[in-house]
């Protein structure tokens, strides 16, 4: 899992705002479109009370393809002075790059320079956060480590467990880039792992801890960027409302909608201690809530929409979230859904009253 804070400086582009009134996956992406007028606007000088969460892949970018709506929401996004009218944060699943590297390859696709954040803690075990070009090499690689208690070289007789702790990043089982059928992610990788140790060992892999979207530690993190870049800019107002921005229902979708009903039930609970030796939450939330926007321009496709519509005959559709996570179907359920990310930041200034 990776986030970046930004700063930015895009061009502009005019253009409409298309409303969506879907509420549901099956719904479809909307068309019809009507400008805004600058009298439901705030000033780009007031202090914003929202902020976007976006995604990469599929939202801002195909591959090495920048996607064009980008373009035109970050002209949005950006007033005449370069700078952001509103907190910006980008949440990736993608841990195959160094930050620096996505940076400047934002940068180059989009022409604006985020600033990355480098600050997390070291780890010892096992860290899995990007699917590797050989598979057949890496898993090797893990159950030598993994069944030599991280001595690969003393050929034990008998496997330890529990097992070296192993923390994982990114459980997306598939993604989008250029081809026109989705990519096998890391989700699909660690469902690998799984099943050979298993059959080699006949126990559980455990996993320390999943990270990444849709794990709720994933939001807060990037909750925590947004209140720091808001500060930064003398923004006083606190950010009660977040947007995340997606084309993964699984990931992007059900990952928003879990953050929300996180954040609804520390609503109604108020602050708690946590466990007996009276340890405070370690990110109290100013938000209120997070809305989940679906964009069609990646995984989801309102002419394929695949495992994301119940399958015929009434029975479920297939589950390709991690199994450590249960499955709840109301939460692939987008807020919205958009053409593209362009139409997800009209939407959003139209819902918030800024002018667009």
């Amino acid at each position: 899992m990776a986030v970046l804070g930004s700063l930015a400086l895009v061009r502009g582009a005019a253009g409409l705002w298309r409303r969506s009134v879907c509420a549901g996956l099956r719904a479809r992406c909307p068309g019809k479109g009507y400008a805004v007028g600058p009298a439901l606007g705030k000033t780009a000088q007031s202090s914003p009370t929202f902020g976007f969460l976006l995604d990469i892949d599929g939202v801002l970018v195909r591959g090495h393809r920048v996607i064009p709506a980008a373009l035109e929401a970050f002209g949005r996004l950006v007033d005449a002075q370069g700078q952001l009218r509103v907190p910006v944060v980008f949440v990736t699943n993608a841990g195959n790059i160094l930050q620096c590297g996505k940076a400047q390859e934002l940068s180059d696709l989009l022409g604006f320079k985020p600033l990355p954040r480098n600050d997390f803690p070291a780890i010892e075990g096992v860290l899995l956060l990007g699917e590797p070009v050989r598979w057949e090499t890496s898993l090797q690689l893990i159950m030598d480590v993994l069944l030599s208690n991280g001595n690969p070289g003393t050929g034990l007789v008998m496997a330890p467990y529990p097992h070296l702790p192993i923390l994982a990043s990114n459980m997306d089982l598939l993604w989008m880039a250029e081809a026109k059928m989705p990519r096998f992610g890391h989700g699909t990788f660690l469902l690998c792992l799984e099943t050979i140790y298993h059959k080699v060992t006949g126990r559980e892999l455990r996993y320390e801890g999943l990270m990444g979207k849709p794990s709720i530690l994933t939001y807060q993190y990037a909750e925590e960027l947004l209140r720091q870049q808001a500060e930064r800019r003398g923004w006083t107002a606190p950010i009660r409302k977040l947007y995340a921005v997606g084309d993964n229902p699984m990931s992007d979708v059900y990952g928003a909608n879990l953050f929300h009903q996180h954040l609804q039930m520390e609503k109604h609970k108020g602050a708690e201690e946590l466990g007996p030796g009276g340890l405070w939450k370690e990110w109290p939330s100013a938000a209120q809530s997070c809305l989940s926007i679906l964009v069609c321009t990646g995984v989801y496709s309102p002419q394929s929409p695949g495992a994301v519509e119940p399958v015929e005959g009434g029975g479920k559709p297939p589950f390709h979230g991690h199994r450590d996570f249960s499955f709840s179907p109301g939460l692939m359920e987008a807020s919205y859904i958009v053409k593209d990310v362009y139409e997800a930041v009209q939407l959003v200034f139209h819902k918030e009253g800024w002018v667009l």
